[in-house]
């Protein structure tokens, strides 16, 4: 068997893909799934860190929208992001994986509190980890979350595992001209305003030199493709 090209690695998996075809909620068969591949990563000796959105639940600025106080409404955000954690954790528990959640707000009497030595330890012991409640602010996305989260663990890159299979000149729901892009920087993800990921975690990404590689999560093999090496989605460094 080929060796892993990471060793160390952050998941992130929009809330919008673990609904599956219902669009909210949970799909248990897609997270077993995904949960399937996670595992054979965890045994060919990878590192993994997963950062779970929370658009299946609740987008505190779509959902929110004027109707409520935007920070209030990025805490509910932050609230349905540990739902998804404790749903992913004992998917993978149920396959024999060691997981620990940890979340940016405390809340003890069902995750650890985010600690970044703890949780490095736990990926050096073969644990999952966990994080939820994105950067545990209001105003910053799950992706700065997990771009935050990268850089502190020291990750080697950033799989953004999401509902389209990589980066797009247009959107390619609307325009059927749009092209896709097997590669591209950083300054002209920004240049171009290519809904990668917000500004903030692409330039978070940028000045912490991570490669963010981003794909389509509807064949959850991709993942271990990725962290085996092969070409998938789009590459952005």
């Amino acid at each position: 068997m080929n060796e892993p090209k990471y060793r160390r690695i952050l998941l992130k998996i929009s809330g919008e893909a673990l609904a599956g075809d219902k669009h909210r909620g949970l799909d248990f068969d897609v997270i077993g799934q995904v949960c399937d591949v996670v595992k054979r990563c965890v045994e060919a000796g990878v590192q993994v860190g997963i950062v779970v959105g929370g658009g299946n639940f609740w987008r505190g600025i779509k959902d929110g929208g004027d109707r409520m106080e935007r920070t209030r409404a990025d805490h509910m955000g932050m609230l349905a992001t540990v739902i998804n954690c404790l749903a992913v954790a004992d998917s993978l528990e149920q396959r024999g994986v060691e997981v620990r959640v940890q979340t940016a707000i405390e809340m003890s009497r069902i995750a650890e509190p985010y600690i970044r030595g703890k949780a490095i330890r736990h990926l050096q012991k073969g644990r999952v980890v966990i994080f939820g409640c994105g950067t545990g602010n209001p105003f910053f996305s799950t992706d700065t979350g997990a771009v935050l989260r990268a850089a502190e663990i020291d990750a080697d890159a950033i799989l953004l595992a999401k509902n389209i299979d990589g980066v797009y000149s247009d959107d390619p729901a609307k325009n059927p001209e749009a092209v896709r892009y097997d590669h591209i920087s950083y300054e002209e993800v920004l240049a171009q305003h290519l809904m990668v990921m917000d500004s903030t975690a692409t330039s978070l990404s940028m000045d912490n030199h991570i490669p963010i590689i981003l794909f389509a999560l509807a064949d959850p093999e991709n993942i271990m493709r990725v962290v085996m090496g092969e070409k998938i989605g789009t590459l952005v460094n």
